[in-house]
């Protein structure tokens, strides 16, 4: 009968492997995690358009995220047993590294599929409230307009029904109010204030790419009470992830039980 021995000479070469996957895995992952970053930062700071991270850097990220988290499994695997403690910690902090760095892309891309293609959502689609106070900001930063897009109320009553002006029962001085306070609360970026007109513009920044959302307020009498309109639209892109109706809704809500 044979037994198989490890020679001292192979088991430094798998120690020196393992402390090598995990170096690579390691430098893998935390370079994923800067391309990840990159995107928006280089977004904000204006030396690339919104498009080249989510078309070249973020599906970057995400496969050398992958790819540490393979050489990051490997390392562990082989340092285990080995008395490589260090190796082991360092082929973990990779494998979380690239797990981070794959996770963002892949649950963005798994989220287009989940929301429609539409970023204008509104309470009066037949006479929407304006976006006239940010047309400098919308044609500087990406081209987009101010027009209510064609196809928005069909695909708002498909996939976002349900939501109506907010109808009060306090006159329109009140309501304007109410509504003022609302706004600030949420921290949205106040542009302007007409209370004679019952118009509040303001807009909203994304915490991570810091994407600009317009909101435009109106504030009109409905009867012996007021009627409260609100239309939520974003400057970039055509998808927004379900993000301005959530914005329009939680507004609402909150209107509704400001005093």
């Amino acid at each position: 009968m044979t037994t198989a021995m490890t020679t001292p000479g192979s088991s430094t070469k798998r120690v020196g492997f393992a402390r090598a996957a995990a170096t690579i895995g390691l430098l893998l992952g935390a370079a994923a995690v800067l391309l990840l970053a990159a995107g928006p930062f280089g977004w904000r700071f204006g030396w690339w358009s919104f498009r080249l991270a989510f078309t070249t850097l973020m599906p970057c990220a995400f496969y050398g995220g992958c790819a540490a988290i393979v050489v990051s499994v490997i390392a562990v695997a082989g340092s285990l047993g080995r008395r490589a403690r260090g190796s082991v910690a360092e082929a973990v902090l990779g494998l979380v590294l690239g797990a981070i760095a794959a996770y963002f892309p892949w649950h963005a891309s798994e989220m287009r599929g989940v929301y429609p293609p539409m970023h204008d959502i509104t309470t009066d689609a037949a006479n929407p409230p304006s976006f006239e106070f940010a047309a400098g900001m919308r044609v500087a930063e990406h081209g987009a307009g101010v027009a209510y897009p064609s196809d928005a109320a069909a695909m708002q009553q498909k996939y976002y029904p349900g939501i109506e002006p907010a109808l009060l029962d306090v006159p329109p001085a009140q309501a304007f109010g109410r509504a003022l306070a609302v706004v600030k609360a949420k921290g949205w970026t106040i542009v302007k204030t007409e209370p004679e007109d019952g118009v509040i513009d303001a807009y909203d920044r994304s915490l991570w790419f810091g994407f600009a959302d317009d909101v435009a307020i109106r504030v009109s009498a409905s009867g012996s009470g007021s009627r409260v309109d609100i239309r939520s639209g974003s400057r970039q892109g055509r998808g927004d992830f379900g993000v301005n109706a959530a914005r329009v809704r939680g507004f609402l809500a909150a209107l509704k039980q400001e005093k």
